[in-house]
């Protein structure tokens, strides 16, 4: 089965994961090889993430990687999942977003987080507090003002190439984020597939409070979460298992390593409290065969009425993950619908 062609559309999100045994550049490389093929797929989006001094990921300058993305395709949109924008100056982040749209003009989107750095450290290299995520709203009507041109606190100082630019704004947020979204009447991006509950609140207090803006007329809702497909029940399971490994370890041992292989990891002994957390890492994503995923993702499209669906796939196995989103394809079908807030 797969879902109808009315379907919302399909997107992806890669956090440029490293593999134990290679360095970062090929962790980077696969990011922007993995676009040309999601591309080549007919998926809308491909977005990259911002991580800070994390051992797993390679990912911590989005904007730099999304112009490797985009040089390297032609039609996909290519943006950020996202820009953790109270880390960062507004002024620098529009410009940024102005370099990527006026060089690959239409196809740039800027999606925005408000979280921190993860710990102490990381939060002092980059000059933050953790009371920086409290600041979001502001911090976002002040990058919107330079992308508009609507600052007047800064007499004779402009973005650019930003201001004017025609750059399409997400926010990426839950709870207080749903509503910091809809106030400034830009498209939601809630990452909460396995708390379906959590996941219906944030997109109810989203629509109740939206605002229509020059950005999007109406609420947009893009869901996001972790999917993996494969020809059999086993094996799409077993695509969770690098990324679910490394989370335990995190967890336990404070340090987010490098994903191993699955076959390396299924007999290793693990401590109580790594074992229960490994198993906790496992449960409540969307995989299995195509068909099941289909009829999991239309049942989540259906309960949340949502525009769009991103997801993300972490795992050690490149061609495996490659196969994935295949599959995917396939089952859900790419034709897009209705005129999205890029229109």
């Amino acid at each position: 089965m797969s879902i109808s062609t009315a379907a919302p559309r399909l997107s992806f999100l890669d956090r440029s994961r490293t593999r134990e045994g290679h360095d970062p550049g090929e962790a980077l490389r696969d990011t922007v090889r993995l676009a040309q093929e999601v591309e080549r797929l007919g998926y809308h989006r491909f977005w990259v993430s911002e991580h800070h001094s994390v051992p797993g990921v390679a990912g911590s300058a989005p904007t730099v990687l999304a112009a490797a993305v985009a040089g390297a395709t032609s039609t996909l949109r290519v943006g950020t999942g996202g820009v953790m924008l109270p880390n960062h100056l507004p002024f620098v982040v529009a410009e940024q977003f102005g370099v990527l749209a006026s060089l690959f003009p239409g196809r740039i989107d800027m999606g925005l987080g408000r979280s921190v750095g993860f710990t102490d450290g990381v939060r002092r290299a980059l000059g933050r507090g953790k009371e920086a995520a409290d600041d979001f709203g502001a911090l976002l009507a002040e990058l919107l003002g330079w992308l508009d041109g609507t600052r007047s606190d800064h007499p004779g100082v402009h973005a650019y190439p930003a201001e004017g630019a025609a750059v399409p704004a997400f926010v990426l947020a839950v709870n207080e984020g749903a509503s910091i979204a809809a106030a400034a009447g830009l498209p939601l991006v809630v990452g909460d597939l396995r708390g379906r509950e959590r996941l219906l609140r944030t997109v109810e207090t989203y629509r109740d409070g939206f605002r229509p803006s020059a950005r999007a007329a109406r609420p947009y809702v893009i869901v996001s979460g972790t999917v993996a497909v494969a020809r059999t029940e086993e094996a799409a399971h077993r695509l969770l298992v690098p990324e679910a490994w490394a989370m335990a370890r995190a967890r336990t041992t404070g340090a987010f390593p490098p994903l191993r292989p699955a076959g390396r990891i299924e007999p290793a002994a693990m401590s109580p409290k790594e074992r229960r957390l490994y198993e906790e890492g496992l449960a409540g994503h969307l995989y299995g065969t195509p068909d099941r995923v289909a009829d999991e993702l239309g049942r989540v499209i259906g309960e949340t009425g949502a525009d769009e669906v991103l997801v993300t796939t972490s795992t050690y196995d490149r061609e495996a993950l490659r196969e994935s989103l295949r599959l995917l394809a396939g089952a859900v079908g790419q034709a897009p619908v209705g005129a999205g807030p890029d229109r």
